[in-house]
């Protein structure tokens, strides 16, 4: 016996529409589909990639009407429980008179237009806005008509803006005359960016012909139309630049706060910092490893692996902090040239370690479904996984901050710091805080792994190239001083991810240096310097 059985979905008139056609053939199955495509929603598209997969099955018993399921197995003999496309009901079949249904070729042109139309129901304004777009870029006499009828029915001006786009894109190429000035004209008051490289070859195409052919009002409003395109562009760049340094500097603040816990207020100089966010990647790897042998590689429950792995990512990077200021650190306060070479070769170790275990190449972190994609902001894209990296990391700087000015445990830390004898003097057990301390610096490191994992890959030296980002934060925000480190975070981060376009990574990193190098000949003391009692053995 098999059994292979989707998960039920909701019946819509547009599954009882397609059921049909599938059934049918001919003329009679490209009305049903048409019909499919206006009367269908958004949610029906997924039932055509079904169609397409060969995941909807045709059952034909021996006696009654035939019928469409949806069944992901393989046929044979036996029987199995599968869903109705019509109307979602569980049904048992039996698989020798089942088959695949596979669209053939004249169908698989028709269901290309119906995810179009289907993806112009989308209910929200902006999904609509960008399907529009992508289908006036096919530039097509149907989908000039399908936008063109559905432009009245668009109340939104983010949808009316993107059907606009989209009509005009199509003109741009079937259009002839007036229509098509006004249609340019159209693409330039947009700044639609989908049609600069189209409007430059019209221009070059034009101005290579000879003047008693050449179209100069053609020339003139195209040449209008790509000053305004170039204008937004520049301002994409510029914003997609300094969005991308925000998110790189969210993630420094969180590394960077671990290292100005264990550094700026411990005074141990820690060069296997970079190993903990190591730590942190790899916790987050095999968190998505566990849940993809547990419930696939897609669907709802996969994609919760993320949350789970943050609290999973601290908690490991902090436990191998509390080892290594156990067995090391401790013994090395106020020794700092012996703390370096001890935790410098750690690093080495840590990091044979990881390629033992995993390998020398790096591992891949897909992101879950709810952090995928883009929200466009006026033509810049913004991740929705740098997003959520910006957010949660000024989430810990604020819960850091208050951590460690308005709790117990906070003030006794504080007090650890700045005179460790006193604090003893007082009752507070001065090794126990040491290592808290250290644990904690290390645990928001690990969580600055599973953030890395997130907008890149997982290696084992990807802690490495952060290490000497993270020691200039904390030492040009000012050693000691936490609200310094996180605003150094956020202008190297920033500074570096504009200097790489205009003068290529290489050189922006050592532009960068050199201007942190200035700034410390200024400030010795970092911009912002720690006016709080230096530490004392």
């Amino acid at each position: 016996m098999c059994s292979s059985v989707s998960q039920a979905h909701e019946a819509t008139k547009g599954s009882a529409l397609l059921s049909q056609a599938i059934l049918a053939s001919g003329e009679a199955r490209e009305k049903l589909l048409e019909q499919f495509g206006a009367e269908g929603v958004q949610a029906d598209a997924s039932l055509i990639e079904l169609w397409r997969r060969g995941e909807l099955w045709i059952v034909k018993p021996a006696t009654g009407a035939a019928d469409v399921v949806i069944y992901n197995g393989k046929g044979g003999q036996g029987t199995a429980k599968t869903e109705k496309l019509s109307t979602g009901e569980i049904i048992t079949i039996d698989l020798a008179n089942a088959s695949a249904s596979n669209p053939d070729r004249s169908s698989r042109k028709l269901l290309t237009k119906l995810l179009d139309v289907l993806a112009l129901k989308a209910d929200s304004e902006r999904e609509r806005a960008v399907a529009a777009r992508q289908v006036g870029a096919r530039q097509e006499e149907d989908s000039l008509k399908i936008l063109v009828d559905m432009l009245p029915k668009q109340t939104s001006p983010v949808a009316r803006a993107g059907f606009e786009e989209g009509i005009a894109l199509c003109n741009l190429k079937l259009a002839t005359g007036v229509a098509r000035l006004e249609a340019i004209t159209k693409l330039g008051n947009l700044a639609s960016l989908l049609a600069r490289d189209q409007l430059k070859t019209v221009v070059q195409t034009e101005s290579a012909k000879p003047d008693a052919t050449r179209d100069t009002a053609l020339i003139k409003v195209a040449k209008e139309a790509l000053v305004s395109i170039e204008s937004k562009q520049d301002w994409v760049e510029r914003g997609g630049t300094l969005f991308r340094g925000l998110s790189t500097g969210s993630v420094l603040i969180v590394a960077a706060l671990g290292l100005a816990i264990t550094f700026g207020l411990m005074g141990v100089i820690n060069m296997a910092h970079g190993e903990f966010i190591t730590i942190g990647g790899y916790t987050c790897y095999l968190t998505q490893v566990w849940f993809a042998s547990m419930y696939g590689n897609s669907g709802d429950s996969f994609d919760h692996y993320f949350l789970v792995s943050l609290p999973l990512c601290f908690l490991s990077a902090a436990a191998m902090g509390w080892l290594v200021e156990w067995s090391i650190v401790r013994h090395l306060y106020n020794r700092p040239l012996e703390s370096l070479l001890a935790t410098w070769g750690l690093s080495m170790i840590l990091q044979q370690s990881f390629r033992l275990k995993f390998g020398a190449a790096n591992v891949q972190v897909s992101s879950p479904k709810w952090l995928a994609g883009n929200y466009d902001w006026m033509g810049i894209g913004l991740g929705y996984n740098r997003l959520f990296v910006i957010g949660f990391a000024l989430l810990i700087l604020f819960g850091t901050l208050l951590m460690m000015t308005k709790t117990p445990i906070g003030m006794q830390l504080r007090a650890v710091m700045q005179n460790r004898r006193m604090a003893a003097s007082l009752g507070i057990r001065t090794a126990r805080m040491n290592g808290f301390t250290f644990a904690f610096g290390s645990g928001l490191a690990g969580l600055a792994g599973a953030f890395l994992s997130q907008i890149g890959n997982v290696g084992p030296s990807m802690g490495e190239k952060y290490i000497v980002d993270s020691f200039m934060i904390v030492t040009v925000g000012g050693v000691g001083n936490i609200v310094g480190a996180s605003l150094s975070a956020l202008g190297i981060g920033s500074i570096d991810q504009m200097l790489q376009p205009i003068l290529g990574p290489v050189m922006g990193k050592i532009t960068t240096l050199m201007g942190i190098i200035a700034i410390l000949q200024w400030r010795p003391g970092g911009i912002f310097p720690s006016r709080s009692r230096s530490l004392e053995g």
